[in-house]
């Protein structure tokens, strides 16, 4: 699989804890970002279809039980396949990240 990008990662993984409506999404992007990724309302809802085109996301009917029902909001949840592409994502993510850091020892010690 190839690397996800910066927005569909971050979609995936606001979505990975349970069913999130477009503002929840756009709001734990930017916290889960430290504010360095705000995503607009055209780069979101785009990327939501490309990833419901794919079968990775789906909408859902009704929100999670602990919300207030809004009928203008529509919540998104991930599919089994969503959930195995951000596994293998940060899977991916963490090898990369090992690997940099053996590199950066390497790279120290010969200083």
């Amino acid at each position: 699989m190839s690397p996800l990008t910066p927005a569909v990662f971050h979609i995936l993984l606001a979505l990975a804890p349970g069913d999130r409506h477009g503002y929840g999404i756009m709001q734990d992007v930017t916290e889960h970002t430290g504010g360095t990724l705000k995503m607009g309302a055209g780069t979101l809802y785009g990327t939501i279809q490309r990833l419901m085109d794919a079968g990775l996301v789906r909408e859902v009917e009704s929100p999670p039980p602990e919300t207030i029902r809004d009928e203008r909001r529509r919540y998104y949840r991930l599919t089994p396949a969503g959930r195995r592409a951000l596994d293998a994502e940060v899977d991916r993510l963490e090898e990369l990240i090992r690997v940099a850091r053996g590199v950066r020892r390497v790279a120290r010690g010969k200083g």
